[in-house]
Parts: C-alpha cells; structure tokens; sequence
C-alpha cells in the first residue's frame, strides 16, 4: 500500500513541476488566499483523479494484466516525450472566470482543466495495475497540492531563476525509465530481438534529438513560459514591496518602540513575509487610523507601490479583499489618503474614487 502512494506521489509530483497545473495555482493564489486555492485543488483533482481511478479499474477487468502493462509501459514512453514538448500557446482555459466562491472556482478550474491531460492519462495507467486503488488515488491527490503549493511558494522566491529546462528533462527520464522497465518485463521475449530493439531505439532517439532541439531553440530565444512570467512577475513585486517598506519605516528613533504588525507599515511586512512563505493572516482592520497614519512617511515610495499593487491587481483581476495583495493595496491607501477606497468592483468607479479624495496623488498613481 505504501509503495503504492509513494510511486503515485512521485510519478505525478515530477510530471507536474513546470506544468500548467502550477500556473494555475499561482494564478489563483493572486486572487484568492492561499488555503482556500489549495482546497479548492483538493477537490477538484480528487473528483479528477477519483474519475480516473473508475476508469482504470474498468479498463483492467476485461483486459488482460499483462496486455495493460504493455500499454502502460508505452503511455510512460509517451508521456516522457510529452514532458520534452514545448507549450508555446497560452492555456487560458482554466482561467475562466467562474461566478462562485473561490474554493468552488478552484475546484471547477482544476477539475475541468485536468480531463484528459497527461495527469488524469498517468492516473488511469497507475489505477490500471493498481492494488489499492484508494491509496493509488490518496498519492496523486497529495502530489498535485505537493506541486501547487510548491508553485506558489517557488515563484514568489525564485522568480523566473526556475530551472524549467532541467526539471523537463529530469521529468522525461524518469518517465522513460519507467515504460522502458515496464516494456521489458511484459514484452514477450520473441519480440524482445535486436532487430525490434534497435528500431525502438532508433525512433525514440530521433523525437527526442527533435524535441530538444526544440527545447534549446526556444531556450537561446529568450522564450520564457507562462510559469517563468508569472513567478517573475509575482518575485518582483513582492521583493520590491517587501523593499519599499523597509525605506517607508521611519524606525524606532522616529516611532518610538516597534508597534510590528500594529503599525500600517509593519502590517504590509507581516503581509510580504507571510506571502514569500505561503501563508495568508488574518485581515486587520485600523480604528485610529489617522494616529498610525500621521507620520512623516516618503509619500513618493508609498505611492510607487500603490501604482505597482495597483498594476498586478488589474493585470491578475485580483480584487478578492482578503487576499494579501489587496490588503497591502488598502493599507497603502490609508497611509496616502487617510483612509481606503474599499473593494474595486470597477476600475472606472475605483478611479473616479482616488480623483474625488486627491487630483494630484491620484493622478501620479493612475496615469
């Protein structure tokens, strides 16, 4: 049983790095918060790879063990050249904006963008040989929120520092491992000849010679993929915020002893700190804010970040207002404007608002 949760975590875990499983998760994890994101990917991949496992026990009762290993040994082949193939189209497809709560949007997306993809493929051949189809199932389960908080959390630290190339590669070759042992052990040995050897060697070779080639190709063009984009994009601002507060901060010999996370500014620390570390806090509401605002902060740093969360904010449709990009968006318009716009449900609206509070700031932030 263990065996098979840990074959299942492994497989899945490592044909997942880098794929559009993670750019989903990072996706999401600018919108919502981070704990609803990954149940939302609980459910959604149990429903996903629950369907899965049915239908490969299905496929195992009428068709011979030995037959089903083959076949299984073949789709690991394939699936290790699937993992060499470029993804040059944008899959915008599990970003479909979904009218319901952010676990249930998560959990559509994930459910709906993983029907028929290497993932749920993988699931099915596991499920085929599989003697504990639950624990099969409990192992695929963990790797896809293995890999999604993985994702979150490595894109915000790494930015597009990713080693893609090397993870594909690593990927491949353990996937081609395995179909080659498989392949071995079940193929009848009348057909296990040099002649048959040779020429699955042969053609293996040349797709993989031709998608590497591909690969670095696209590699000295400087293409970045969806992944790389985002997790710099997301390693930029966050380091850039978690800078601009440390320059804000007047410190102790202005403010007196640290207030911390008490402090609007502190607060916006405790936010980029949690953020870099995968994990959301509470949202803080200020009742004397214009004690804590009043202080002599470089408004022109304030700014800047507002203008930058405000730009990630547009770009990601990132308007959930517990979400930890939104609440340094609030906190830095209280220190601006002595007080928040509140939800942006408009962009137009939320702009008219900045105009009507401050012409000059506004127009510095929003131009």
């Amino acid at each position: 049983m263990i065996q098979e949760i840990l074959k299942a975590f492994f497989l899945i875990f490592i044909a997942e790095m880098g794929d559009k499983t993670q750019i989903l998760a990072m996706a999401f994890a600018t919108r919502f918060p981070v704990k609803k994101v990954l149940l939302g990917v609980f459910i959604g991949v149990l429903l996903n790879h629950g369907l899965a496992v049915v239908l490969g026990k299905y496929i195992s009762s009428f068709i011979p063990g030995n037959s089903i290993q083959i076949v299984a040994g073949f789709a690991f082949v394939g699936f290790a050249l699937w993992n060499l193939k470029i993804d040059s189209k944008e899959d915008e497809e599990g970003e479909k904006k979904y009218k319901y709560s952010p676990v249930l949007t998560v959990a559509l997306a994930f459910f709906i963008g993983e029907l028929g993809d290497k993932t749920q493929l993988t699931a099915i051949t596991l499920a085929t040989e599989a003697s504990y189809p639950l624990a099969m199932l409990s192992g695929t389960v963990l790797a896809m929120i293995a890999t999604c908080s993985l994702g979150i959390l490595v894109g915000k630290q790494l930015g597009d520092k990713v080693p893609e190339f090397n993870i594909k590669l690593i990927s491949a070759s353990v996937f081609m491992l395995f179909g080659v042992i498989k392949l071995y052990q079940n193929v009848p040995k009348n057909y296990l000849n040099i002649h048959n050897t040779f020429v699955f060697i042969v053609i293996i070779s040349i797709i993989t010679l031709v998608l590497l080639r591909s690969m670095v190709v696209e590699k000295r063009k400087g293409f970045k993929s969806k992944f790389k984009r985002m997790s710099k994009e997301l390693y930029e601002y966050y380091h850039h915020v978690g800078k601009s507060a440390e320059k804000i901060c007047l410190g102790s010999e202005k403010c007196g002893k640290c207030q911390m996370d008490e402090c609007m500014i502190g607060y916006i620390k405790s936010l980029v700190k949690n953020a870099l570390e995968g994990e959301i806090i509470k949202q803080k509401t200020f009742i004397h804010e214009k004690k804590v605002v009043n202080k002599n902060y470089d408004k022109g740093q304030v700014m800047e970040c507002l203008k930058m969360t405000l730009r990630l904010i547009r770009s990601r449709d990132t308007c959930q207002k517990d979400n930890s990009i939104n609440q340094i968006r609030i906190n830095l318009e209280r220190i601006l404007f002595g007080k928040s716009v509140g939800e942006i449900n408009d962009w137009e609206n939320y702009s008219k608002s900045l105009y009507s509070i401050d012409k000059v700031i506004a127009k510095r932030i929003l131009e």
